[in-house]
Order: structure tokens, then sequence, then C-alpha cells
């Protein structure tokens, strides 16, 4: 089993800059894609910024030059540094991970969620 835990969120100003973090912890084969995702209140939830299985990112167009997605691959960690947030930014925010687990007999496929973590920018 993965388990996802983020790190880094809470209240923020309109204008100011956060950094989420999120670790993968488990036994790991390989992580294909990792990434972040985000809910506001009424809304479904929706891609942030994400690292595909061939190693690209890919943004949500809202947040494209102003939130930049890194990671760690010997921590298995992902970041998501946010600058210029504003009130649509808020949202809880999800780390996901999907990529191959080692039970010691067989590789098996996993995708997990973080328990996520609110980020209010309120206006």
């Amino acid at each position: 089993q993965v388990q996802l835990v983020e790190s880094g969120g809470g209240l923020a100003q309109a204008g100011g800059s956060l950094r989420l973090s999120c670790a993968a912890s488990g036994i790991i084969f390989s992580i294909n894609t990792m990434g972040w995702y985000r809910q506001a209140p009424e809304k479904q939830r929706e891609l942030v910024a994400v690292f595909t299985k061939g190693g690209s990112t890919n943004y949500a167009d809202s947040v494209k030059g102003r939130f930049t997605i890194s990671r760690d691959n010997a921590k298995n960690t992902v970041y998501l540094q946010m600058n210029s947030l504003n009130p649509e930014d808020t949202a809880v925010y999800y780390c996901h991970a999907a990529g191959l687990s080692d039970s010691g007999r067989r590789l098996l496929d996993f995708a997990s969620w973080g328990q996520g973590t609110q980020v209010p920018v309120p206006s």
C-alpha cells in the first residue's frame, strides 16, 4: 500500500506564495505519474499540475506561469510552488500518484490520493 502525505497548506494572502509538498511512502517499485489536483467549494476536482509517465509536465491553464511543479525522485516527493495566489486558488489541494508497488511476490498497480491540504486565499 502506497500512502501520500501532503504538507505546506494554510492561509495565504492574495498575491502571496505557498509551497506544498507530497511524500509517497510504501514499497514503491516505480511511480509513473505524480502531481496535484484541487477541489474548490461546490466544484469538481480538477488537475493543477502533474508529471506524466514520460516525465513531462501538464498544468491547468489557470495556473500556468504562476505555479511550478518539481520533484525529488530519490525521496518520492513532489512539490508545488504557488506564486501570485488569488482567491480563485482557494481549494483543498490533493496529491495523487500512480505506479507499481512491490508486494514481495509480484508488482502491483497502485493509485493513491493524499488526505488533502486546505489553501484558503481570502479576497
